[in-house]
């Protein structure tokens, strides 16, 4: 029998999954399906070399996929390690490479890429059997506005008129109209797709007869914790590789390759200001016709792929 590196591979995640929970074990099958076994999962392990592996991992690091890479590498270290206690593998190349990986990016929130949206959207659709109904729909509108965690969270339901089709954060809510000096008094504008509106009509059910669209399950008259879409996005097998704040990020970067909506309409729906005062003072433009089409074309591009 040829000992390829994908059938070891197989072979020790088999063994493993038994003791992982079942969203950690596909996606540590996901990730190896999806980077490592296209360049090496026919080679026999004995012939894999320093130079393959490093190649694989420079190539999740090319789209800016650290953690990703850095979770390869770990779990390549495992299936080498397997490979010689099983004795088809006389040394485990990846304990080797110590200093072949560009360190993570310190204070970015982690994000998976545009490439990678159509796994974490599978991984969400099994997971959310599982989740608390009002937790499956914070992700998924979070993912639709990408605002920021803590101005979803602390929506009172006042904000949300029923089947309106845009949604105003008023400026006392949003990040830089909490700054203590100079706050920017600018209440932000988020067009409402079709997709988001059903799923506000769904939360409505759940939550109208309350103040927040996302309450405390053990208080009410506070909002939920920010942890609970970190958890559930734990509990998917993303710990790391996602979080609430990367659904902006990866807003951004799809939207841009993907539906090539220019850079300064993408921003302006992140509510990012322009840094320089004088630059601010003569930039009205706010592109609300685009903004509306642009948000209507991102959750049909989610539906598109999921």
């Amino acid at each position: 029998t040829e000992y390829t590196f994908q059938k070891i591979a197989t072979e020790w995640h088999h063994v493993k999954e038994k003791s992982w929970s079942p969203a950690y074990a596909r996606n540590v099958l996901h990730r190896l399906e999806m980077d490592v076994f296209p360049s090496i999962g026919k080679v026999p392990i004995e012939e894999v070399t320093h130079r393959d592996l490093i190649d694989v991992f420079r190539k999740i690091e090319a789209r800016g996929a650290h953690e990703v890479a850095k979770r390869n590498k770990a779990v390549c270290a495992q299936i080498f390690s397997y490979a010689i206690q099983t004795g088809v593998a006389a040394r485990n190349l990846v304990a080797d490479m110590k200093d072949v990986l560009q360190p993570v990016p310190a204070g970015n929130f982690p994000a998976i890429s545009s490439d990678e949206l159509p796994r974490f959207l599978k991984a969400l659709r099994s997971n959310e059997a599982c989740m608390q109904p009002v937790t499956r729909i914070g992700l998924r509108l979070l993912m639709l506005v990408f605002v920021r965690t803590s101005e979803l969270i602390e929506t009172p339901w006042s904000e949300i008129e029923d089947e309106a089709s845009d949604w105003i954060i008023p400026w006392h809510r949003m990040k830089l109209g909490k700054r203590r000096l100079n706050p920017i008094k600018k209440d932000h504008f988020v067009p409402l797709a079709r997709q988001t509106r059903e799923l506000l009509a769904e939360l409505r059910e759940l939550t109208g007869g309350g103040r927040y669209l996302f309450p405390n399950l053990r208080d009410h008259s506070r909002p939920m914790s920010n942890n609970a879409f970190l958890k559930a996005l734990e509990r998917m097998g993303y710990k790391g590789d996602m979080s609430g704040h990367g659904f902006r990020a990866l807003a951004m970067s799809t939207i841009k390759e993907k539906l090539g909506y220019r850079h300064e309409v993408v921003d302006r729906q992140l509510a990012h200001v322009e840094k320089n005062k004088v630059t601010r003072a003569y930039d009205r433009a706010e592109f609300l016709d685009e903004r509306r089409a642009m948000m209507q074309d991102w959750a049909d591009y989610i539906d598109s792929v999921s």
